[in-house]
């Protein structure tokens, strides 16, 4: 998400600049596509995680080199990805340096998104959450459903609804399908994969089942699966521009994601863009990217998804439907030219 609006929003004549923590073989400071990129030394255990630990050492190894950076280069706007922990350098510099900065949440920075994990961090920082949803000129959300959320935790909030973009010409949608299903999610017990793999055993499996994906979740769902006598292979965590990932969405028969919620599920989207037909769950996060190109069910439910992976694994005529209906989605309310336009505006409305 960062890295292509920032590519845009160059394409499109302004100057940006990242600042992001770093991890192992990445340089501190580089040039990508017209966007310089500063990293924060890093020695990040797991990429698809931060651990609490980590994300206070990027904060403080962050602050002095974005204020630094800020002062050399004179920013009209400081835009935060998360309102935790990146929030906080925002509202530092904007304070310092009397400069206006959005925010974008994506979920877990948000209290009450995700029920199974920071409740407690959450609560402990609920003041100095405040104190930045407050203070930003704006704070950005993919969906409805998580600006709702935003509101419910600070009704003094700016929110506003601007959905992920997604550039589906990454994928084709017209490769031959393998009888396989795929789940790419990181692996918490919010994901509910759980729920899928005791659907899987009530089904006669015929197909090939494929999970990408990593997590603190990972070892019970490899637990659970062995215990259930499934065949299902546990990739690990792949790369999202990886050949591997884009050969297994294009190749795929059926998509699932059981999640309990969500904001704007980027697997979501690049399963649509690969024509995939999907199976999700009525959570507003879900529906509200897929809207009626897929199979609903409700939340934590095995037997409703069992019923739905017969459904679809029986019907080639609904899978190409579905298929094909959730890929003009992708393309007619989830384009790139969408996006940029709306945050220049929003810049252009915010910017001293």
């Amino acid at each position: 998400m960062t890295y292509g609006l920032a590519k845009r929003l160059v394409e499109a004549g302004d100057e940006v600049d990242v600042l992001t923590m770093g991890s192992n073989g990445l340089a501190l400071r580089e040039n990508i596509c017209g966007v310089s990129v500063f990293r924060i030394p890093m020695n990040r255990r797991e990429p698809s995680s931060c651990t609490l630990w980590e994300a206070a050492h990027y904060l403080a190894l962050a602050l002095p080199k974005l204020k630094a950076i800020a002062r050399e280069r004179r920013y009209d706007l400081v835009h935060s990805h998360f309102i935790l922990p990146d929030g906080l350098l925002a509202v530092n510099v904007a304070s310092s340096l009397q400069l206006p900065y959005i925010i974008t949440a994506h979920g877990t920075d948000v209290p009450g998104h995700n029920p199974h994990r920071l409740r407690i961090l959450h609560a402990a920082l609920k003041p100095l959450w405040r104190r930045i949803t407050t203070r930003a000129a704006a704070v950005v959300c993919p969906s409805a459903a998580l600006a709702e959320k935003v509101i419910r935790a600070n009704p003094s909030a700016n929110v506003i609804v601007v959905p992920n973009a997604f550039n589906a010409k990454r994928f084709t949608s017209n490769l031959p399908r393998q009888p396989r299903l795929l789940t790419v999610a990181r692996m918490i017990k919010l994901k509910g994969l759980q729920y899928l793999l005791r659907a899987l055993h009530a089904l006669d499996q015929s197909l090939d089942v494929v999970l990408v994906g990593d997590g603190p979740y990972a070892p019970e769902l490899r637990k659970l699966s062995t215990t259930l006598g499934l065949r299902a292979q546990f990739t690990g965590w792949l790369e999202g521009d990886s050949e591997q990932l884009k050969k297994l969405y294009e190749t795929s028969q059926i998509f699932v994601l059981p999640s309990e919620a969500e904001n704007c599920p980027l697997v979501l989207l690049e399963a649509m863009a690969a024509g995939l037909p999907i199976i999700t769950t009525t959570d507003a996060g879900c529906q509200g990217v897929v809207g009626d190109t897929a199979v609903l069910v409700p939340p934590r439910d095995s037997l409703a998804i069992a019923k739905a992976i017969s459904l679809l694994s029986r019907d080639e005529q609904l899978r190409r439907r579905l298929g094909d209906a959730g890929r003009r989605r992708v393309v007619e309310h989830f384009s790139w030219e969408g996006l940029v336009s709306r945050y220049r505006a929003l810049y252009k409305q915010y910017a001293y």
